[in-house]
């Protein structure tokens, strides 16, 4: 016998189920977030290609951007986790961290 539309929820004839936990997608969306801006994923394809760390005025240099305005860029992508930073006299040199999992380091093999 067919639903009647007096028995449907919500208009939904069969709930599909949520497929990740909520943390994984805060994680994952926190990341696509930092990535989301054009700067933002050339600076990450400059750590990803770089055999050192990047000095924050390199950056400040190639990308033709106030020191205020990279530092802002270099702080979104430290709040996701995908930079560390090393500090020597009043440089910051910045790589990618070294700790991402298989599947942010997939993220970043397919955008750059």
């Amino acid at each position: 016998m067919k639903a009647t539309p007096a028995e449907r929820t919500k208009g939904v004839c069969s709930p599909p189920s949520i497929p990740l936990p909520a943390v994984r997608v805060d994680a994952s969306v926190e990341i696509l977030k930092a990535l989301a801006d054009p700067t933002r994923l050339q600076m990450v394809g400059v750590l990803k290609r770089a055999s050192e760390p990047v000095c924050i005025c390199d950056f400040t240099a190639a990308f033709a951007l106030s020191q205020p305005t990279i530092s802002h860029h270099v702080g979104k992508l430290r709040e996701a986790g995908l930079v560390e930073v090393t500090k020597s006299g009043i440089w910051a040199y910045y790589r990618l961290a070294r700790n991402l999992d298989v599947r942010t380091r997939a993220v970043l093999d397919a955008l750059v």
